[in-house]
């Protein structure tokens, strides 16, 4: 246990900083969850309305540090393909 009053508080600090990225980290696997689910349910609609949070959502975990911009790159580009290939297949079946 720290004695001095600095280590005292940044331990105070880590814990309260650890939390909100807890937080932060927690919303956007929930997030990402949600719409790999409706894609998993191959309903390309609600698919599309899903996407603008998502991509909301991973924007706002990077601005808050919790992803790097690369990464957050790499997850919108997956994600999005993956729900234009839904569209893509539904709106061909539909024909």
């Amino acid at each position: 246990m720290a004695n001095i009053k600095s280590a005292i508080k940044r331990i105070r600090q880590t814990k309260r900083q650890t939390n909100v990225n807890r937080r932060n980290r927690a919303r956007l696997r929930t997030q990402v969850k949600k719409l790999t689910e409706t894609i998993a349910g191959s309903n390309g609609e609600n698919a599309q309305n899903v996407l603008p949070a998502t991509v909301s959502s991973i924007d706002r975990a990077v601005q808050k540090g919790v992803i790097k911009k690369n990464k957050a790159s790499r997850m919108k580009s997956r994600l999005t393909r993956k729900v234009n290939l839904l569209s893509k297949a539904a709106s061909e079946s539909s024909e």
